[in-house]
């Protein structure tokens, strides 16, 4: 299960965004079991022409620490998109540490 807060810095980020940062972003609950809060900042960025660069800033709160990741696009969506891609590998890889940690103090304790 993860809780999501969305925050946009510079101005007002419609339903329909919110509504697709919380579809994406709650699938990660799939790669992790324990409750897991996600911060997401949204800024745009002015490059000097008319179209501004789109910033999504993610972090994960999970059980002994912080995952983080942040991506440019074109889009919100593209860059939230690639950051869930990489979140999932990250609460992956985070998983797998914890279960090894796991098992090695386990070994220990016999």
């Amino acid at each position: 299960m993860i809780q999501i807060s969305v925050k946009s810095l510079h101005f007002h980020a419609d339903a329909k965004l919110h509504a697709y940062i919380e579809r994406k972003l709650s699938r990660l609950g799939r790669f992790f079991d324990k409750p897991v809060e996600a911060e997401v900042h949204l800024k745009l960025q002015d490059t000097g022409s008319k179209i501004h660069e789109k910033i999504t800033e993610v972090k994960l709160q999970v059980p002994g620490g912080w995952l983080m990741d942040k991506k440019t696009g074109v889009t919100f969506e593209a860059a939230i998109t690639a950051s869930t891609d990489t979140l999932k590998r990250q609460l992956v890889k985070h998983k797998e540490k914890m279960v090894s940690n796991h098992q090695k103090s386990s070994r220990v304790e016999e």
